[in-house]
């Protein structure tokens, strides 16, 4: 490899180290190169193990998400989170049918629900349901099926057959990871497809997620961003991003 190649490689992974993130087109107009010849560097320094390729660029993070217990997770991001929830609670009228899905940031817009007349809540978590119970004009339905351990919250058929008989205003989905490529990803396949079925039987779909989530990607693929409506985040997200989901009719919330 000659002196230039190995000059433009330590330039990239000295640009990462300070940013964690760098663009491809910025690298591009930095180092006087093409595209192509950026692509492939980071491929060969991806094989090397030195960095990993994202849509658009590159940064020293595992974009790949394994598997973490509820109660791993909620002790993440919780301010993020806090107020993630609470701008998504907003979103709730009164006398509305809602489903929440699975994971920490839905169980926190559970805390942050704030309304005193009738609301009806289609839910796979146990976490949320049992934040809601407590509230008499809440009606809670709880989906069926097998319980996953590690999410607290319910997969199978049984959750499904339920879906096929229901139509709610709006979808308020937790994620594992938003990749520009390959959509809304979770760690678990059957959670992924219970989530496809809440998708077609919203109105509206509202991703919570905060900005760690951006730029990963796991095991089980929910869905393409095309079909979703809103994307509530923190001021973390990356903002060269901010384009992209415009360009895809998705609304982006980011909360301080």
């Amino acid at each position: 490899m000659n002196r230039i190649i190995m000059k433009r490689h330590q330039v990239i992974l000295n640009k990462i180290e300070e940013e964690k993130y760098v663009e491809v087109a910025v690298l591009c107009k930095e180092l006087n190169v093409s595209a192509v010849t950026i692509r492939k560097d980071l491929k060969f320094l991806e094989e090397k193990g030195l960095l990993y390729r994202t849509h658009g660029g590159a940064s020293f993070e595992n974009p790949y998400i394994s598997d973490r217990s509820v109660n791993e997770k909620e002790k993440i991001r919780v301010d993020e989170k806090s107020n993630i929830a609470e701008e998504a609670a907003r979103r709730i009228t009164e006398h509305d049918s809602i489903l929440i899905a699975s994971g920490t940031t839905v169980q926190a817009l559970a805390r942050a629900i704030e309304i005193k007349e009738k609301l009806t809540v289609i839910t796979a978590s146990l976490n949320v349901a049992l934040e809601l119970i407590r509230y008499k004009y809440i009606d809670v339905l709880q989906l069926g099926g097998y319980v996953r351990h590690s999410s607290s919250s319910v997969v199978g058929n049984q959750a499904s057959v339920i879906l096929d008989n229901i139509s709610c205003s709006k979808l308020f989905l937790g994620v594992d990871g938003i990749d520009l490529e390959y959509g809304l990803s979770t760690t678990h396949l059957e959670e992924a497809q219970l989530n496809q079925k809440m998708l077609k039987s919203a109105q509206r779909t509202i991703v919570l997620a905060d900005s760690s989530k951006f730029g990963k990607k796991s095991f089980g693929r929910i869905c393409s961003l095309d079909e979703i409506d809103e994307i509530i985040t923190d001021k973390g997200i990356n903002k060269s991003i901010l384009p992209y989901l415009e360009e895809k009719g998705i609304a982006v919330t980011i909360v301080d």
